[in-house]
């Protein structure tokens, strides 16, 4: 500090340069040279003391100020933190194409504001319309023949029991006739033996008649009677001997019956796997009728993906689809910023994190806007920022120099409950901050 030196009628008056105390005192000063000046001189009227006192009114309101000033300064550097290496942060949403085709219409443009909901591109929907109707038809073919198959099952296995009962009725009924026939053929065979024992016994009797009637010792109308016996004899031997031979033949066929029989009832005893055949079938066409629909139900999504919406309410960032362009599954399209999911990150040095705590608040001013937004501490960051860049330090190598590490720290700005958070777009990510953290 210079001084520069003035004499008036015996008296210095120190002078002070820019940087010394403020004009206020400069001119208190002046004034008190004056003041005594007059009082040496005689003309002094009474009016010396009201200066005077006015005089350390002043002084004493300058030194007020001053631990004012100094207090708050003193109360913001114990109570707050705050840093400007801080930003608006968010998500950024990039909404890409799920199907291939071509693009049809685009309703948006870059930095337009979007709702949830609004058609941003339209992708064209012809061939995968044609796709649904075709699913649905399949759909409907299938339901129909499941509906046939379920109602084949109960045709079926009263078919098959029906088959089965008459099979083994059948069985009963040959073994009858096999048994029938057997009779048959033990009769047949015991009238053959009757028969030719009676024509022995009249071939005899016929001998001994021709030799009594040649001797005259009898009639000749009773050796015709003789005669026509024995002729009648060996008649019924041939008849006895045609029914035999016939009740053979029927029973070989009544046997060929039973084994008919038999082999059909076996046909029949597999009723139970005819019944499960007919329910398998029956299962099969209920699985292809959910298999039609889940092919419908896909070539509906893909028919709806042929329209992409904005998932959020926010502002569009970029957007690379144009009209007429052939696009692919995964391809990027439209970027949307939403709005209402935004949060600040801050960077703040590690000396400024011993009494900084989660939910302490926070005010956030935005050098965008000249406003300040109410928020709060939500977390401080799993380690230092260089600890999470491209490469970080190696201290192990030697040649460590100590630098003040940065901290991130998330800070969630606080929402009025019933009111659209950031409804008029003003927070962007990005945007330059200064957060001011209340630590105590």
């Amino acid at each position: 500090m210079t001084q520069n030196t003035a004499h008036e009628e015996g008296h210095e008056v120190e002078v002070l340069d820019h940087n010394g105390p403020p004009a206020v005192e400069l001119d208190d000063a002046l004034e008190a040279v004056a003041v005594e000046a007059n009082e040496k001189d005689g003309a002094g009227t009474g009016t010396s003391r009201p200066r005077r006192r006015r005089k350390a009114l002043l002084v004493a309101g300058a030194l007020l100020v001053i631990a004012l000033v100094g207090s708050y300064f003193l109360r913001n550097l114990f109570l707050y933190q705050d840093t400007d290496d801080a930003q608006v942060d968010g998500h950024i949403m990039p909404l890409s194409a799920r199907i291939n085709g071509q693009v049809e219409e685009v309703r948006v443009i870059e930095g337009q504001m979007v709702h949830t909901g609004d058609v941003l591109v339209v992708i064209d929907p012809k061939d995968y319309r044609t796709a649904a109707d075709q699913a649905k038809a399949n759909l409907a073919d299938a339901v129909a023949s499941a509906a046939g198959s379920r109602w084949s099952v109960p045709v079926a296995s009263a078919a098959a029991w029906s088959t089965l009962d008459s099979s083994e009725t059948a069985v009963h009924n040959a073994e009858a006739g096999v048994e029938g026939a057997e009779q048959n053929l033990e009769s047949a065979k015991a009238g053959l033996l009757q028969a030719e024992a009676n024509a022995e016994k009249t071939d005899s009797d016929l001998v001994r008649y021709q030799q009594l009637v040649a001797k005259e010792d009898i009639s000749r109308q009773q050796y015709d009677q003789a005669l026509a016996s024995a002729k009648a004899n060996r008649a019924g031997v041939v008849s006895a001997t045609a029914t035999a031979l016939s009740d053979e033949q029927a029973l070989q066929q009544a046997k060929g019956k039973l084994l008919q029989a038999k082999a059909e009832l076996r046909g029949a005893q597999t009723a139970p796997q005819q019944i499960s055949v007919a329910r398998a079938r029956a299962e099969a066409a209920n699985a292809q009728v959910e298999q039609r629909r889940a092919e419908l139900d896909q070539a509906e999504r893909n028919l709806s993906y042929t329209i992409i919406r904005s998932p959020v309410t926010g502002i569009v960032g970029k957007k690379s689809a144009e009209v007429g362009e052939n696009v692919s599954i995964g391809q990027e399209l439209v970027d949307v910023v939403p709005l209402d999911d935004v949060w600040v990150r801050a960077s703040f040095k590690e000396t400024q994190l011993e009494h900084m705590r989660p939910d302490q608040p926070v005010e956030i001013k935005v050098d965008a806007y000249g406003r300040s937004w109410k928020a709060h501490v939500t977390n401080l960051g799993g380690g230092t920022g260089s600890v999470f860049s491209l490469l970080p330090p190696e201290n192990a190598t030697g040649n460590y120099v100590k630098i003040v590490q940065r901290v991130p720290v998330r800070i969630d700005f606080d929402r009025t409950p019933g009111r659209d958070f950031n409804a008029e777009g003003l927070l962007k990510p990005g945007l330059s901050v200064e957060p001011n953290v209340r630590v105590r």
